[in-house]
C-alpha cells in the first residue's frame, strides 16, 4: 500500500522544480525591466472582465503549469506596477526582491504565529524584527508590538490599547452605554481617515473626535489642542487619546511631537504617533530634530511595506509597555493550550492583537532589515528625500508649475499656465482646480507615471511620494516633462470646450 495520498493538489517534486524555476526567471527579468513596462495599462474594469472571462467555477482541473502560465500573463500585462520607478502615487513601496522570496519561505514553512507552540521560531524572529523596529525609529528596543496588516489595523491596535488604558476599568463588562462620560480622541485635520473608522467601528462614533487646526507648515496646532482637551473636560467629557502625525500622507509634515507628549503628559492621556510612512525617517540624522519626541509616545504606528520597501502586507504596532496589548487583546478559552514555556519566555501574539491565526508577516522585514542595514536604509531613504526636494527644486523653477510643499519624500505642486486664465481670483482658483483634476486623472491612466492628488489651502495640487529604491533623477526630471505636455494639452482642451 502506497504510504502517499493520490490528491489533485499535489505537484511532484520534479514539476515542482521546473514550474519554480521558470516562474523564478520570468520575476527576475520583469525586476530587471520593469522601467519598460508602462505604469498601468489604465484598463477601465469592463476592459479588465473581458480580459479575465466569465466562467463559472470550473468543475475539472487544470495543470498548475497552465494556471501559471495564465496568471503571469493576466498580472504582468494588466497591473498597475508600484515597483515601477515613476510610481509615485498614495504611499506604496517597491517591493524588495529579498521580501519576494521570504514571502515563498514564509508560505512553503507555513507558520500560525498566534501561538509560539504553533510557530516557535517565526515567533522569535517576529520578537527580533519588533525590537529592531524600534531600535531603527529611535526608541527603546523595549518596546513590544506586533505586525499586523497595515496602517490601519496597526493604528485600530493602538487605539484599542489606549482605550483599555485609560478608559473607566468597568468597560469591559459594561460597555460603552454605560459609560458616564464621552471618550475623547484628538487629532490634526489631516490625520488620516483611520481614526474616524476606529471612532464608528469601536462603538465611540464620529463626533467623538476633535480634528484639531493645523498651523501654517500643516502641523497639528498645539495651542488649539490644548484649548479643545480643556473645553471638553468642562463639558464632563473624558479625554484619553491624542494622535500626533509623523508624516502626513498628504503633505508629509510632522507634528511637533515634543510639546503633544507634554501635554499628554499633564492631562494624562495616552500618547500616538501615525508614523506609518514618515516614522522610518527618524533614521536620518539632519532629520533628528524633526522627531524629537517619538521616544515620549506610548504608541507608534509604522508600516514597513512603506518606506522600509517590504512587500505588501507589513505593518506594525509598537507599544511602551506591551503589558497594554496584553489586557486589551488577551483570551484564554478552555481549548487553548498554549501555556507558558518552562523559562516563561514564551510569546503568544494572539494576546497582543486582533487575529488569532496570524501568517508569518515578520521574516520578510527581517530578512530585509539584514540585507540592508542601518547604513543601506539611511542611504535610500535619505535619497528619496533627495529626489522629492528635486521635484520641488524643478517645479520651482518651471514657468508652467507651482511647487506648494516639500517635506520628507512627498512634493505637492500644480500645473499653471502662463496664458488663458480667468481674470476674476476666484475663477482662476476653480479652473486651476478643475485643471489640475483632470490633469491628474489624465497622467493615471496614460501609464507614464503615477501621481496622487492632495488638496491644499483649496487648492487641488499634484502629489508625489517617493518611496521607491528604483526612482532615479532622470525619472525626476521626466516627471516634470510629462507634467507639462499633459497640462499643456488638457489646458488647451479645456479652452476649446
Amino acid at each position: 500500500m502506497s504510504k502517499n495520498r493520490n490528491t489533485p493538489i499535489e505537484i511532484h517534486k520534479s514539476d515542482f522544480k521546473k514550474i519554480g524555476y521558470n516562474l523564478i526567471d520570468i520575476i527576475a527579468n520583469f525586476f530587471d525591466a520593469v522601467d519598460d513596462y508602462p505604469v498601468t495599462p489604465g484598463e477601465s474594469a469592463l476592459q479588465l472582465q473581458k480580459v479575465l472571462g466569465t466562467s463559472n467555477l470550473p468543475e475539472e482541473g487544470k495543470s498548475a503549469e497552465e494556471i501559471i502560465s495564465k496568471s503571469l500573463n493576466l498580472l504582468l500585462n494588466h497591473s498597475l506596477f508600484n515597483g515601477h520607478p515613476r510610481f509615485m502615487g498614495y504611499i506604496t513601496s517597491s517591493p524588495a526582491p529579498i521580501g519576494v522570496l521570504a514571502d515563498m519561505l514564509a508560505s512553503a514553512v507555513n507558520q500560525n504565529v498566534g501561538a509560539q507552540i504553533l510557530s516557535p521560531m517565526a515567533t522569535e524572529i517576529e520578537k527580533q524584527t519588533i525590537q529592531w523596529l524600534a531600535e531603527f525609529i529611535g526608541v527603546s528596543p523595549s518596546y513590544g508590538g506586533i505586525l499586523v496588516s497595515g496602517g490601519n489595523m496597526a493604528n485600530f491596535t493602538a487605539f484599542l490599547a489606549a482605550r483599555t488604558a485609560k478608559a473607566p476599568k468597568s468597560l469591559k463588562e459594561e460597555g460603552l452605554l454605560n459609560s458616564n462620560s464621552r471618550l475623547m480622541v484628538y487629532c490634526s485635520k489631516t490625520t488620516h481617515t483611520w481614526v474616524e473608522k476606529a471612532a464608528i467601528l469601536f462603538g465611540h462614533g464620529s463626533k467623538s473626535v476633535r480634528w484639531i487646526p493645523t498651523d501654517s507648515e500643516n502641523k497639528m496646532n498645539n495651542e488649539l489642542l490644548s484649548i479643545a482637551i480643556k473645553q471638553d473636560i468642562e463639558k464632563g467629557y473624558q479625554p484619553f487619546m491624542v494622535i500626533g502625525t509623523a508624516g502626513d500622507v498628504s503633505t508629509g509634515a510632522v507634528d511637533n511631537l515634543t510639546e503633544i507628549a507634554l501635554i499628554c503628559k499633564e492631562q494624562n492621556l495616552w500618547f500616538h504617533i501615525d508614523g506609518a510612512y514618515g516614522a522610518p525617517a527618524a533614521i536620518i540624522p539632519e532629520l533628528k530634530e524633526l522627531f524629537l519626541g517619538i521616544e515620549e509616545a506610548d504608541s507608534i504606528a509604522l508600516d514597513p511595506h512603506k518606506w522600509l520597501y517590504a512587500p505588501l502586507e507589513a505593518g506594525c504596532t509598537l507599544v511602551k509597555n506591551p503589558k497594554h496589548l496584553i489586557d486589551t487583546f488577551s483570551s484564554n478559552p478552555e481549548y487553548y493550550n498554549f501555556t507558558k514555556d518552562e523559562e516563561g519566555q514564551s510569546l503568544n501574539f494572539y494576546e497582543y492583537g486582533l487575529q488569532n491565526s496570524r501568517g508569518f508577516r515578520a521574516l520578510k522585514v527581517w530578512m530585509a532589515l539584514q540585507q540592508n542595514g542601518r547604513k543601506g536604509y539611511k542611504k535610500m531613504i535619505g535619497e528619496d528625500i533627495v529626489l522629492s526636494q528635486l521635484l520641488f527644486d524643478l517645479a520651482t523653477s518651471h514657468p508652467e508649475l507651482e511647487a506648494i510643499t516639500q517635506n520628507l519624500s512627498i512634493t505637492t505642486f500644480r500645473y499653471v499656465p502662463q496664458q488663458g486664465l480667468p481674470n476674476d481670483k476666484e475663477k482662476r482658483e476653480t479652473y486651476l482646480n478643475t485643471l489640475n483634476e483632470k490633469i491628474l486623472d489624465k497622467l493615471q491612466q496614460g501609464g507614464e507615471v503615477f501621481l496622487s492628488n492632495a488638496i491644499i489651502n483649496e487648492k487641488y495640487c499634484l502629489r508625489g511620494c517617493i518611496v521607491n529604491f528604483r526612482t532615479s533623477q532622470k525619472d525626476i526630471e521626466e516627471i516634470i516633462e510629462i507634467v507639462v505636455r499633459e497640462g499643456d494639452k488638457m489646458h488647451r482642451e479645456l479652452q476649446t470646450n
